[in-house]
This record gives C-alpha cells, structure tokens and sequence, in this order.
C-alpha cells in the first residue's frame, strides 16, 4: 500500500510536466520560485538523503553534488547551493534529473520490499513515516511548481500556454449567491486529533490539539468574487492608504500594486494570465493571486474581517472549501505542546514560525487527497503566487 502510494505520488509529478519543453524546466524568475527541474530533483534527493543514505544497506548516492544542488533548507544535512541561483543549474541536464528519479524509486522499491524486512519494528515504523512524510513533501512540491510555472511563464509577453484542460490551468471556479454561517460563542477544539485518526497523516504544526474561545461571529458561504474585487480597484481602494495596513501601503507603494497578480487591463477589459494562457477574467469566478495586504485590506473596505484560523477551523465542516487558499488573520505560530522533532525532519516546520500568516484550505492547484481541514499553509503577507483568495466574517 505505501509502495502504490509512493509510486503514484511521483507519477504524478511527473505527470505534471509532460506539457513542458525542455527549455521549461531551467528558469527561475524569482527568488522565491523554482525551476521545474529543482522541484524534480529536490523531491528525489529528500528520499534518498532522509532514507536511502540511512537504511539502505550499501546504497550508493547517486551523485555526490545533488546534496549541495537540491538540499533546499535542512541546515543540518549539508551546504547548499543559493536559492536565488537555482535557475542557474543548466547542469544536470533534465535527463539526468528523470534518471536519477528512476534510481531513487527503484531503490525505495528494493527498502520497501525486501531490506526493511530484516529490520526490528520500531525502525520499520521510522521508515514507514519518513516515507509518508516524502509523499506529502513531494505533494506540496507538486503545487509549487505549478505556481513556480505559472509565475515563471507569465513574465513572457507572448502568454504562453501551459494546458488548456485541467481546472488549475483554467482559474474557473464560479461563486455561488453569498450567504452567512453563524458560530455560537463558545469553547471549541482546534488541530489534529492524533488520538481518533491514529492511520491519518498530519503536519507537526498541526499537533497540540487545544481548545479556544471564540465570540459569536457569522462567516461568509462563498470566497469573494473576482466582481466584487473589480469594485474594489474601480472604487480606489489601492489609491487610498486608509484601508491598509501600514507595512501593506508601503508595499503597494513601493511595488505599485494596482491589481492582483497576472490581471491585465486591455482596451478597457480585464484579463488574466493563467496556465491555458490570456483569458477574459470571469466577474463570477472567485478572485485569485491575492497577498495578506489585499485580502485584509478588501475586507476593510466591505466593513468586514478575515476569519482567524480558529474560527474557520470551526466552520469548515459546513463551508464549501478547497478552491482557494483563504488567508486568515492569524499569525504562524506553534499550537501548546508542540515540539521540533530531532534531526533534518524537525527542520520543516518550526523554524518557520516567525512573520508568516496562516491560510487554511486548499486550492485548484493542491494535490489529490493533499487536503484536511486542520491543514495550516503559511506564507508571508505579501506573497501573491500562490492560489489565494478571500473569505470574508463579520461579528455579531
């Protein structure tokens, strides 16, 4: 079962880059971007630097370079190559990279099936989770090259088509009627429920399960649509700091933010770039590539707020959720009782739990069964490449 599990996660990566020429895989347009190629090789290397190296009796790596090439941010395995240079690595070729893949599920194939079995249980169930860990590492990876792609092929004036078919690519999500969902004031537990989904995988960060007070407050059905975020830009709002955060009309400033990411306004229309290419912005579909600034500042003009993470944990399981990532109001940081794990793995987390806020949710571009509603995305406030939107509260 796990074999089939991890076999079909990194088909699928793979999956998602059958549509990419060669020449697709190599640029970086930012910093905070990676190439396709890195994503392969990156997802690879965490199998065979967090298992392959450790449990494989006699494995050989497959190049002594790719732990300095693809290590990304594990202080503890070893230097790395600069983030920022990634697209840089003209070498190894994308060949290469789909080889050394091959190596590394074969060798997996060979730790699943015959080496653990000589190994006590406690080193099987090490394994076991480290692998899990892979595959859900690897899924986020999976989003990530896709918004990567996305942000990299929009900065070519010629628009240039990624897919024409599947719902990441096409942005379509449309909005139905808004209605509002009122929560009673009361004491509500919050985060993975470690004890009654025992099989169940979850992320560190979202242990400590705990229990918070909220108000009555009432949460909107439906995400803002790209509509009503048209009448935000048309009304002046990125013209007018009295909606905005301080460190946001400084960045709206400074970045001459007028819209959301990939929006074009032609002859009077808008548009967006997306991975089928130019489209017409659809007002009814859900407004996408929002920052932190533009979600808070958006519900300030409404006269409403952003959910914090409690409150829309609470209501998820009567809210239509996992067409965008929703940025709440709240701050990244640990749950009571949490704790870094030892070694590389307790690297994935905590050490991000500064200046960063939290999304819930899920989006077009999240990998299947990659969702939960405890899940906790983090990003900083300004970032728009990712699939963002707004869900709107209102107290009572």
């Amino acid at each position: 079962m796990l074999l089939e599990q991890f076999t079909t996660t990194r088909q699928y990566t793979e999956t998602l880059c059958k549509p990419l020429h060669n020449e697709d895989y190599i640029p970086q347009a930012a910093d905070f971007t990676s190439p396709p190629k890195w994503h392969l090789a990156h997802t690879t290397w965490f199998f065979e630097a967090m298992l392959l190296s450790t449990y494989l009796e006699e494995y050989r790596v497959f190049d002594t370079d790719f732990g300095f090439l693809f290590n990304s941010y594990y202080q503890g395995v070893g230097e790395r190559a600069l983030r920022a240079e990634r697209g840089l690595m003209t070498r190894p070729t994308v060949k290469t990279v789909y080889a050394y893949r091959h190596y590394v599920n074969t060798h997996i194939a060979q730790l699943l099936c015959a080496a653990i079995k000589s190994m006590d249980e406690e080193t099987q169930s090490r394994i076991h989770a480290l692998i899990t860990l892979g595959i859900q590492h690897e899924q986020q990876h999976q989003e990530l090259l896709l918004t990567d792609l996305k942000y990299t092929l929009s900065r070519n004036i010629t628009f240039p088509v990624y897919d024409l078919q599947s719902t990441f690519a096409l942005d379509k999500n449309i909005s139905v009627d808004a209605n509002w969902i009122s929560i009673d004031e009361g004491v509500y537990a919050i985060g993975h429920n470690a004890d009654n989904n025992k099989q169940s995988f979850c992320f560190d960060n979202e242990l400590g399960r705990h229990k918070v007070y909220v108000h009555d407050y009432e949460i909107s059905t439906t995400l803002v649509t790209n509509r009503e975020f048209i009448a935000f830009i048309e009304a002046g709002a990125y013209e007018d700091f009295s909606y905005w955060l301080d460190e946001g009309w400084t960045w709206v400033c400074n970045e001459n933010i007028r819209h959301p990411l990939y929006w074009h306004k032609i002859n009077g229309e808008w548009f967006h770039y997306t991975l089928a290419g130019l489209q017409a912005i659809d007002p009814d579909t859900m407004v996408c590539h929002i920052s932190y600034y533009e979600a808070n500042a958006f519900a300030h003009w409404k006269g409403y707020r952003l959910p914090t993470e409690f409150e829309w944990e609470i209501a998820s399981n009567r809210l239509n959720w996992g067409k965008r990532w929703e940025w709440t109001s709240s701050a990244y940081l640990p749950y009571p009782s949490f704790a870094i794990s030892e070694g590389a793995v307790g690297e994935y987390n905590g050490k991000f739990m500064i200046n960063q806020m939290v999304l819930r949710g899920a989006s077009n571009a999240t990998s299947p069964e990659h969702s939960r509603n405890t899940y906790r995305y983090f990003f900083h406030p300004q970032f728009q490449w990712q699939y963002t939107g707004i869900r709107l509260v209102k107290a009572l």
